[in-house]
């Protein structure tokens, strides 16, 4: 089980994820998001950052190559696709996982044809949690994110028994800013399951 904590913005944000024990980092790439970095801004900090800690940049709808530019530009190790990619749209060189809006009527075997690590399952907008029922694991390493916060993370991995978890807006002071003492309680609340 790792935790991956998204939506950083800073480095001291970022600094204190990992001395709470967070494996894997988010970085958002798009523009209309209040949790939106720009990769120069990160450029400049993410050399900071422990090699043995997963980097994962958040695209929607973007394409490979300029997916691919900024992998190598900042040193990401994952990408995670939030949009309506089609398997084309996967890029190369980097581990991928697709995200996926749980809602009414999701069939995750809609997901099958995309060549990726990991499904992560997020609720149907930020913030919001959805029916975990509909995450039963299957043949893919499941992520599982969309509201969770430290009151129902245990019940989720609990239920689920997902590879990973992802929390960003529910341990925040304010979009793009972490309260490092609620990020700190969620990642202990994960590493004890």
């Amino acid at each position: 089980m790792f935790v991956k904590i998204c939506g950083l913005t800073n480095l001291e944000d970022a600094r204190a994820a990992i001395d709470a024990g967070a494996q894997a980092l988010g970085f958002i790439f798009v523009r209309t998001s209040p949790r939106f970095i720009e990769p120069d801004a990160l450029a400049a900090w993410i050399q900071h950052i422990p090699e043995h800690i997963w980097k994962a940049g958040v695209f929607v709808n973007e394409s490979p190559a300029r997916i691919e530019r900024l992998a190598e530009m900042l040193g990401l190790d994952v990408a995670q696709l939030h949009g309506q990619e089609t398997p084309a749209d996967v890029p190369r060189g980097l581990r991928v996982w697709k995200a996926a809006r749980v809602t009414e009527g999701f069939d995750p075997a809609s997901l099958n044809p995309f060549d990726i690590e990991a499904l992560l399952l997020d609720g149907p907008a930020s913030g919001v949690t959805f029916d975990w029922s509909m995450a039963m694991p299957g043949t893919r390493k499941l992520i599982l994110a969309g509201g969770l916060d430290c009151d129902n993370v245990r019940e989720a991995i609990e239920r689920v028994r997902p590879w990973g978890v992802d929390v960003c807006s529910r341990i925040e002071s304010s979009p793009g800013r972490k309260d490092h003492a609620a990020m700190r309680r969620f990642i202990q609340t994960v590493l004890s399951c």
